[in-house]
């Protein structure tokens, strides 16, 4: 993830509640036309999620994200 965002490959991120739920997943849209949302994920989840709102900020400071979306 820091590599992409290194060589400005991330076009958009977007944070989301996932199903409604306590939990927040992050989304990149990477370079290109057309291109799609992509969820994060981990080397041992299908998709990463986060507890709180809070921790999905640290994680993308973390990786060099300076902006994201909050969907609601």
């Amino acid at each position: 993830m820091r590599a992409l965002v290194e060589q400005h490959a991330v076009r958009e991120c977007l944070v989301a509640r996932i199903d409604g739920g306590p939990n927040w997943s992050l989304s990149i849209r990477l370079g290109g036309s057309g291109a799609r949302w992509v969820p994060v994920r981990s080397r041992r989840e299908r998709l990463r999620t986060w507890a709180s709102l809070t921790a999905v900020g640290r994680f993308a400071d973390s990786v060099g994200l300076r902006e994201f979306s909050v969907e609601l």
